[in-house]
């Protein structure tokens, strides 16, 4: 099954719905009582979430700040999409929207996070690397500005069909592009000079350099420029019947961007697949647009079970499937935020994330007496409830040799305490062709130091 990989800024979105039946006695303003108030992901976030509908295999790479907007992100966004999260600075940007019925009365907006422009993080590299369509939901937030990530998207961009959704606060897209989607205020404000669609249309794919332009004019469908001819694509008949009234568009731009690169990734020629936009966007916005996106279910989500998966016959699934598979391994003993940053790293190299396990006696014998604090069986279980988490193997050997003998992952991740150290496990790996990742670890996270931190701690009992 093939992978999309969204690049972008994200946001946190809050609806608050309620009801005006008076004015404020202060100034003529109705006064909202709220009565419902929805959180979900904007931005790219977004444009992620609805891609996930219709290709389970969705990876999102962008940036998240440890705040608690950036918290409530994650959590929204984990169970949909395989999450590659890259330090923000700067706080979450939330943008609250004031509803009345499907009315909207006012926005808010909070936050000036933008995205690192340091070294491109290695799971984010490698995440776009085994991409097979890639869509740029640029927001003008930093993303889109990374060199690395540019440099990385040029390269691509032949092979792949990469699809670039611009924002007029951020860079050019990078040339060479399948398609660029820029709503037609969007175009206006990039090509300042230019009358009429057809014509921005023209301008932008000669000035972005890319195989395609499609100016998306809501309720009058997109105009597509390509080099050939330049056509104007309609929307369906019942979307055109309702465009004398008010709806909600937000989100829209993001259903069409998504439904394009879904149908770039799945085989279709660059003017099937803005027809498909165009249908798919507004249909999005007769069901209620943006309103209603958390109350749908994602594609190919599986069934809650309480059965634990068999590592060697998922190992298996994954490889027939064409997937790649990620390992790593560990004691995992109290687990704490460290375990579950290189967790979270280690599940978005690929579509399942093996656990290798250091079972009691193992752990034992690395650790001393005393250890582990927690059995195996009930560290298996805590890991395997982790949403990053696809299924836990125990072993007893001192290092997991005969149990990668037996998964053979593509990728085997190791901490980077372990660089410029050898790797017990890397023949085993690499002549079954997997390649060893070595990824940042979190400091001032150690279950060894928490232990000693217990023990040298008074009780209360023992201070008083």
């Amino acid at each position: 099954m093939k992978r999309l990989v969204i690049v972008g800024d994200t946001f946190l979105d809050t609806d608050v719905h309620g009801r005006s039946e008076r004015l404020c006695p202060e100034a003529p303003v109705p006064v909202v009582d709220a009565a419902e108030e929805i959180h979900r992901p904007g931005a790219a976030g977004l444009a992620a979430m609805l891609a996930a509908r219709d290709s389970p295999r969705t990876s999102l790479v962008t940036a998240l700040a440890e705040d608690e907007a950036g918290r409530r992100l994650r959590e929204l966004l984990e169970p949909h999409v395989d999450l590659v999260a890259m330090p923000l600075q700067g706080s979450t940007v939330r943008k609250t929207r004031i509803r009345v019925g499907n009315q909207l009365i006012a926005r808010i907006d909070h936050g000036d996070g933008r995205s690192p422009s340091g070294e491109l993080d290695d799971a984010a590299a490698m995440t776009l690397a085994r991409a097979d369509a890639i869509l740029v939901a640029d927001y003008g937030r930093g993303t889109a500005e990374h060199p690395g990530l540019r440099r990385l998207l040029a390269e691509l961009a032949p092979r792949i069909p990469v699809i670039w959704d611009p924002h007029p606060a951020g860079p050019t897209p990078v040339p060479g592009l399948r398609l660029v989607t820029p709503n037609q205020i969007e175009a206006a404000r990039l090509a300042p000079s230019v009358d009429g669609h057809r014509q921005l249309a023209e301008r932008l794919r000669d000035a972005f350099g890319s195989d395609a332009v499609a100016v998306t004019r809501g309720a009058q469908g997109a105009t597509l420029a390509t080099a050939n001819r330049t056509t104007r694509i309609p929307p369906p008949p019942a979307a055109a019947s309702a465009a004398d009234r008010w709806v909600d568009t937000c989100g829209a731009g993001d259903r069409f961007s998504a439904a394009a690169a879904n149908a770039l990734l799945t085989g279709a020629d660059v003017h099937q697949a803005v027809s498909t936009a165009v249908t798919a966007a507004s249909q999005f916005v007769a069901a209620g647009g943006v309103g209603a996106v958390h109350e749908a279910p994602t594609a190919g989500e599986p069934e809650a079970t309480s059965e634990p998966v068999d590592a060697c016959e998922l190992a298996a699934r994954i490889r027939d499937d064409g997937g790649t598979l990620v390992a790593t391994g560990g004691c995992f003993d109290l687990l704490h935020a460290g375990h579950i940053d290189l967790l979270r790293r280690a599940r978005a190299m690929g579509d399942a994330l093996i656990v290798c396990l250091n079972s009691d006696e193992s752990v034992k014998r690395l650790k001393g007496p005393g250890r582990p604090v927690v059995t195996a069986a009930d560290r298996a279980r805590l890991l395997a409830e982790l949403a990053v988490v696809d299924a836990v193997a125990v072993f007893d050997e001192p290092t997991p040799t005969r149990l990668l003998e037996r998964i053979r992952p593509h990728v085997w991740v190791k901490g980077d305490d372990y660089a410029g150290r050898p790797i017990p496990e890397s023949h085993t790996v690499h002549r079954h062709g997997g390649e060893i990742v070595v990824v940042p670890i979190v400091d001032g996270y150690s279950t060894t130091e928490i232990i000693a931190t217990m023990s040298t701690t008074p009780t209360r009992m023992e201070h008083e």
